[in-house]
Formats: structure tokens, sequence, C-alpha cells
């Protein structure tokens, strides 16, 4: 009797404690990192999406987590301290938008999980094994931005059919992996391919700009960039100005008045980021889930912008577009 009642007794406390356990994590806000090489108010639209879908799953700040969120204000210097200054505060996960602070996160830690919105080419970069088996504490998305790079080229030239020189945007410093296949697909389709090395501010926009005009080109694109796209809006006044032909990696050119753009839906990876999120709070290891690639692409045309240049774009052009903004 002695025995059952002390059996009893400790299924009671191992329950109690259990049960203690669970209300202590269910009551738990978890702390989540948002680190970015843009601007907040560049990032502000896809981090809206971001939140958005994280309440969809049942995370609203201020309730059960909070988000810590560092931008290096397009200074790329800058994020590794900030990604230190995460990881001292122990957060329980953090939230990278691209390559770089992708890889300032992995350097501050090996422990924190980290979600990628956009990874690029992430096995190249050395961020993780192989996409199906990232084998770190590294995961998430690849929107084969730069891929898609000679495919935006190829659209280009299908817009401007006399076209034989483009203008190419890209950071200034360092080399870009993004050259490497963008140079033979300018060769392969009998364009002069301008590489202008280009400061993502209002001087250093207006300069490349300015360059473009003096190399006689005939349209711009730029590399995918997320300093570039902070810049979109001036970006994009300039080419206006310029009555220069382009297209954008991101439709966020486009809303703000870009003539087109072809590349992956961001939106949609931020979203799918979330749930990614969602399941390694709950317990899921990064390593366990594999690294995916973007699943929904869009061609959207802007024919305001195309008339405020004078460029006339044919019907079976246009109706490759998933979108055509009139």
């Amino acid at each position: 009797m002695t025995k059952k009642v002390i059996d009893l007794a400790l299924g009671a406390l191992l329950f109690a404690l259990s049960v203690s356990a669970q209300a202590q994590q269910a009551g738990k806000i978890f702390r989540i990192g948002f680190l970015d090489n843009s601007t907040a108010s560049g990032s502000a639209v896809l981090v809206e999406e971001f939140r958005q879908e994280l309440s969809k799953l049942g995370w609203i700040e201020g309730k059960n987590i909070t988000i810590e969120y560092r931008f290096a204000e397009q200074r790329r210097e800058g994020l590794p301290e900030l990604a230190a200054d995460l990881v001292r505060l122990k957060v329980d996960l953090i939230v990278v938008t691209s390559p770089p602070p992708a890889l300032a996160a992995k350097s501050a830690t090996t422990t924190i999980p980290i979600v990628m919105v956009d990874a690029g080419d992430p096995v190249a970069a050395g961020l993780v094994a192989s996409l199906a088996r990232p084998g770190v504490n590294v995961t998430g998305f690849a929107s084969l931005s730069y891929e898609l790079n000679t495919k935006r080229l190829e659209v280009l030239k299908d817009a401007v059919p006399k076209l034989a020189r483009v203008g190419l945007l890209r950071p200034a410093g360092g080399t870009d992996r993004q050259l490497k296949d963008l140079r033979p697909a300018a060769l392969a389709l009998k364009l002069k391919l301008e590489e202008i090395a280009t400061q993502p501010d209002t001087k250093g926009l207006e300069s490349a700009f300015q360059t473009a005009k003096q190399k006689q080109v005939g349209a711009i694109m730029t590399t995918t960039s997320r300093p570039f796209l902070a810049e979109r809006k001036r970006i994009v006044e300039l080419a206006a100005k310029y009555r220069l032909p382009a297209i954008y990696p991101e439709k966020g050119f486009v809303d703000e008045g870009g003539l087109m753009s072809y590349g992956a839906d961001f939106d949609d990876l931020y979203r799918r980021a979330a749930v990614y999120v969602d399941k390694i709070l709950k317990g899921a290891k990064p390593a366990d889930l594999p690294v995916q690639q973007a699943t929904k692409f869009e061609f959207v045309i802007n024919l305001k912008a195309a008339k405020q240049i004078g460029l006339t774009l044919s019907p079976d052009f246009l109706a490759r577009a998933n979108k055509v903004i009139k």
C-alpha cells in the first residue's frame, strides 16, 4: 500500500512538473532578431508581409514574440557588429534577408537558428552544405535572383529590339558573383554590357546614370542587391529622367513607377520565411528543414512608364506578362 502511495505521489509530482514546464513554454515570449543590410524604410513593405504571416500563424508582437530589428543602412561593414548584438541579446532565432547578413549571422553564432529570406546561391556562398541537407543552424529560401539575371537581359532585348548597349548598375567595390553569368549571356545576345560601379545613394546614382548616358547605352538593369531595392524610387525617377528603358529584379520597382520587372515573388518568400520561423519556434531544427527555392515568379509591365519614355511594346511582348499596368 505504501509503495502504491509513493508511486502515485511521484506520478503526481512528475505530472505537475510537466504541466508547469508546458505552461512556462506557453507563456514564453520568444525574441526574434531581424538582420538586413538595407534600410528600414526600404524594407518596410516586405517586413510587413512577414509580420502579417506570423500573425496568421499565431505569433503576435508583444504577446508571444518580440522582434529586434537591425538595419545596416547600406553599410555592409556594419553587419558583423549588428549580428553580434543580436547574439548578445540571446535571441531565439535570427531572420536574415540576403547573403551578406546571412554570412554575418553565421559567423556570429553556430547555435542560434538562422532563417534566410533570399539566400541567392547559399551553397556557393558557403552558407549551407546543400539545399536538401543544410547540415547547420542555417536554412531558408533562395530566390534564384542570380540565375534570373540572364533572363532579364533577354527580356530587355525583346522589349527594345535594336538594343546594342546595356548599362549594368552594380554595387561599387569588390567582385560580384552575378557577373559570372551575365557577361557570357550578353555576348550570346550580341549586347555590349557596360558595367557601372554604383554607390547606392543620391549622388552615386545620379553619377551612374550620367555615366550610362555618356556610354550611350540603350537601356539599363541592376544586379540583384538590397541597397538598390532600398533606393528603388530614386532609380526609377532617374531612368525616366534619362529616358532609359529598364528591367528590375523585383516588382517593388514597378510599384514605384518603373518600366518592368521579372523575378521571384518576394512577398511570397517573406511569407514562407515566416512559416519556417513558426516551425523552428515550435521545435524544428534548421538542419532538418531544406533550403527551398522560389516557386512563384512574376513579369510585370508598366505601360505608363513606357509611354513616359516613348517606348512602344508589341502586343506579343505584352502577352507574356503576368500583369500589365495601364
